[in-house]
């Protein structure tokens, strides 16, 4: 099968690698669609250095079933199937308690979390857990189903841990495709005033073209003045899905009162300083928010089976495998949204 393998940072090449067999619990997957996430550029560029060569990216997958290993009864050959990228085991105190991404044996498919990372789905062939895959419903399409990890994400994040309420007033810091899936799950949540703020504004008139109510360019204004202008009493709830530091400090300084915070996109080790005593006076309330469970993966098919989130409305560019490299300028770019790989093209 064709892969994309990383041999080193900046070393991405396509090799004939041999399609693997899946032992007890596992199943084959003919990847049809995989989106390229900004953490898989990070890895390919070295931004973030937790990375084992040789290392096959991509961990947001969708296909078709290909073969099943002893035990496996809930999937067959020939299913279309959405695949989460966190395995678990199922049985650790913390997946007993729902918390599978917390599970104390994971792994990932061609992600970052757990030590354990596994061949990702940049390649045609992958072999997963079967308790990761999860049937896609004939009314999703490929390219949309492969999105249902982030969808998930920011479901998880903004109503699983931040417990947003309809009518809550919404910042969502970074709109690249994560922070567009956010704005997109907290508008049909029923926010109220819902700002989305990035330094690109194609990425700006992306999230008003799907549900922002204001959008806002820190290299044009005082963005905490703007903010606080549309907001007088200030935000409800301020969700960073951007990645670089001075994303995490706008979201303090945006604090008052009563704010729930996410720190949702920042992933690599960053510091940042915070006044305890503020802090505390404010009763702001901190959450944090990484990977994804199959709880939130089947609140995310929902969300798309009843037209809530449509992935579709956010990918603006499709390469097939043999153009990986091609991909992954365009991912350098600020000229983009979310990127899908086909790997069986």
């Amino acid at each position: 099968m064709l892969a994309a393998v990383l041999r080193d940072y900046n070393n991405l090449l396509l090799e004939d690698i041999p399609i693997p067999d899946p032992g007890a619990g596992e199943v084959l997957i003919q990847i049809q669609s995989c989106g390229f996430c900004a953490t898989d550029f990070k890895a390919i560029r070295g931004i973030r250095r937790n990375v084992d060569f040789p290392l096959i990216p991509g961990h947001e997958p969708a296909g078709i079933v290909a073969a099943i290993g002893d035990h496996v009864t809930h999937v067959k050959e020939g299913d279309d199937v959405i695949i989460q990228p966190s395995g678990y085991c199922g049985l650790c105190q913390y997946c007993r308690m729902g918390m599978t991404h917390y599970c104390q044996e994971s792994y990932t498919t061609g992600g970052d979390g757990p030590d354990d990372v596994r061949p990702g789905s940049f390649s045609q062939y992958m072999l997963t857990g079967a308790n990761t895959v999860y049937h896609k419903p004939t009314s999703i399409d490929f390219d949309a189903a492969c999105q249902t990890e982030p969808v998930s994400g920011a479901w998880k994040g903004i109503i699983h841990q931040s417990e947003m309420r309809v009518g809550d007033d919404v910042v969502v810091i970074g709109t690249g495709s994560i922070g567009v899936y956010c704005l997109m799950v907290a508008k049909a949540a029923g926010a109220g005033r819902l700002v989305a703020v990035d330094l690109s504004d194609y990425s700006l008139e992306t999230a008003k073209r799907l549900g922002a109510t204001h959008t806002v360019n820190p290299k044009q204004v005082d963005s905490k003045r703007v903010i606080y202008d549309i907001m007088p009493d200030g935000p409800d709830l301020v969700i960073e899905a951007a990645g670089p530091i001075e994303a995490v400090k706008l979201m303090v300084s945006l604090l008052r009162r009563g704010t729930r915070w996410n720190v949702f996109g920042i992933t690599t080790p960053e510091e940042f300083s915070l006044d305890g005593g503020l802090i505390h006076f404010l009763e702001a309330r901190m959450d944090a928010s990484f990977g994804t469970n199959p709880l939130a993966m089947q609140q995310a098919i929902r969300l798309m089976q009843r037209d809530l989130v449509d992935p579709k409305q956010v990918i603006s560019h499709r390469f097939p495998l043999s153009e990986i490299n091609q991909a992954l300028d365009v991912m350098a770019s600020t000229r983009r949204n979310k990127v899908i790989i086909h790997p069986n093209a």
